[in-house]
């Protein structure tokens, strides 16, 4: 039976040092460190996102509750903002289901912050000198997600009708032929067409994304179209992080997250429980703020250039 770390333990000496650097990082800003349950009576809608699940059975009791292992700490770190925590960061598990490979671990190590009273122009600049302080990079590129698409490509991914999209596809020799939404089919032409031409040398924050794609960002209605004010951030092939100025409406995200049920229903998907007390938390008064969600394994594996997640995890999934 294989008992040993898939890490080595000198790499497990480096993944302290780069938690201890991150940490340091957010006490020179005087960002609060905070912890949340993992364990939650509710979970995302996304569909694209698939929880865990766990039965809590009280002693003496017939009864199991089904609770979820999260996704991300996002909800309930908003909980907190709400009840006027100022800026907070975690450093946490976060769980998926499905999510298994040289990059993705069901069990895998989420960094989160969120910055009351920035947008997520103003993140993105945190966020550069975060990569350039614990990885020793150069300072990222940016591009919006028009410009990557209109530079690489020549089509306006905001106007773009999903005819001419297949036909696209069709056009580079992309097998998609399963594929009949337009998100999916941008987010296809972007990984094959797009993505390979970024810099190897150099983050690429990618921003102002299609509203269809706003999850929990707000809408900027000043742009024509408007945009979704969310980032995302790219570096030697690796998706690492998703910013998000974000949404503080409670009824727009309730209709966000009624939207996903009907996607669920529709595609016999689980029809999974709304956050209530987000909800509420959002009703109450959430501040203006942008948050950021980061894969720590993901950012090890670049620091010490690391080619599978297993190689900087002590023990992953089929080990543990």
């Amino acid at each position: 039976m294989h008992w040993q770390p898939s890490a080595s333990l000198e790499t497990l000496h480096h993944r302290a040092q780069c938690l201890q650097k991150i940490r340091q990082f957010f006490i020179e800003r005087h960002v609060l460190e905070v912890e949340t349950p993992l364990l939650s009576h509710a979970t995302v809608t996304a569909p694209h996102l698939s929880s865990i699940p766990a039965y809590f059975q009280p002693i003496g009791s017939d009864n199991q509750q089904k609770v979820f292992l999260q996704t991300s700490p996002e909800y309930a770190m908003k909980r907190l903002l709400a009840a006027g925590s100022g800026p907070i960061f975690q450093l946490t598990k976060a769980f998926r289901q499905g999510e298994i490979g040289k990059r993705h671990n069901p069990e895998f190590t989420m960094l989160e912050w969120y910055r009351p009273g920035w947008d997520h122009h103003q993140l993105m600049d945190e966020m550069d000198e975060f990569l350039q302080t614990v990885l020793t990079c150069l300072p990222a590129k940016r591009l919006s997600y028009s410009q990557a698409f209109q530079q690489f490509l020549n089509l306006d991914p905001h106007t773009i009708s999903l005819e001419e999209l297949i036909s696209y596809i069709n056009t580079h020799a992309i097998k998609a032929e399963w594929v009949n939404d337009r998100d999916t089919l941008l987010d296809i032409l972007f990984t094959h067409c797009i993505e390979p031409h970024f810099s190897q040398n150099r983050p690429c924050f990618l921003y102002d994304f299609p509203i269809s794609q706003a999850a929990l960002a707000k809408i900027c209605y000043e742009q024509q179209p408007p945009t979704a004010s969310r980032f995302e951030v790219y570096f030697k092939g690796i998706e690492l992080a998703n910013g998000f100025h974000e949404l503080q409406d409670s009824q727009e995200q309730r209709r966000r997250f009624e939207n996903d049920l009907a996607y669920r229903k529709q595609h016999q998907l689980e029809l999974l429980p709304i956050d209530e007390r987000l909800l509420a938390a959002l009703a109450h008064g959430l501040p203006d703020c942008a948050g950021v969600a980061l894969g720590i394994d993901r950012l090890i594996m670049l620091a010490l250039d690391c080619q599978t997640i297993s190689h900087v995890l002590s023990f992953p999934f089929e080990d543990a």
